[in-house]
């Protein structure tokens, strides 16, 4: 997705947790971007990054919350305490913290989309995955009341952006996940997709096509 938004003369910001990946990303992008290393489930350093963000680029236009991570499969009540609290943590708190840390600037200038990565298992179910569910089930809930908070002028939708082969697809799929678009395809049509999402789409369960 940074590719396809930069190469349509947008400035992207964004953050993620692997910093190593990050700095390998940046060098293959132009100047109109800017990635730091930062961990959503963290409050303080969300906040810290998102007012370093506010003060130099001002609110966003369209805010992405894509970070996830799904919990390994087995059934509920063999996932430990621990690893449905980091699940948690990331899927469910981590969009509060970024919602948190710039909706105040958004909601005053009365302008922006807010787009929530939710997922087919936020409106459907599958064994071996109840935490994930739970996760993006939170994220539909979430999105569409703070859509009905919002002022005119402002959207927030839920997205299900389909399924694609990433590691997190193969860590449930197995080789499976090999005939399902590779990232780059999808951001080929999610892109153009997300950058028409208007206020008249508030408060919509919204699907990648394709």
């Amino acid at each position: 997705m940074v590719h396809k938004f930069t190469q349509a003369g947008h400035k992207v910001c964004g953050c993620a947790r692997n910093a190593e990946q990050l700095s390998q990303l940046r060098n293959q992008l132009s100047s109109n971007c800017r990635l730091d290393p930062v961990d959503v489930a963290d409050p303080v350093a969300v906040a810290t990054w998102a007012a370093s963000v506010l003060d130099a680029f001002g609110p966003p236009d369209l805010l992405l919350n894509n970070a996830a991570v799904i919990n390994s499969n087995r059934s509920l009540w063999e996932v430990s305490e621990r690893e449905f609290r980091q699940l948690i943590d990331v899927n469910v708190n981590g969009v509060f913290h970024v919602l948190h840390s710039f909706l105040p600037a958004m909601v005053k200038r009365r302008k922006g989309v807010i787009v929530n990565f939710s997922s087919g298992w936020g409106r459907s179910v599958s064994t071996q995955v109840a935490p994930y569910c739970a996760s993006k089930w939170a994220i539909e809930g979430l999105t569409q009341a703070l859509a009905e908070e919002l002022p005119a002028g402002m959207c927030a939708v839920p997205l299900n952006p389909g399924v694609i082969n990433t590691d997190m697809l193969r860590s449930c799929f197995g080789s499976g996940a090999a005939y399902y678009p590779e990232a780059d395809e999808w951001a080929e049509r999610a892109v153009p997709f997300l950058l028409g999402i208007t206020e008249d789409h508030n408060g919509m369960p919204l699907t990648v096509p394709g």
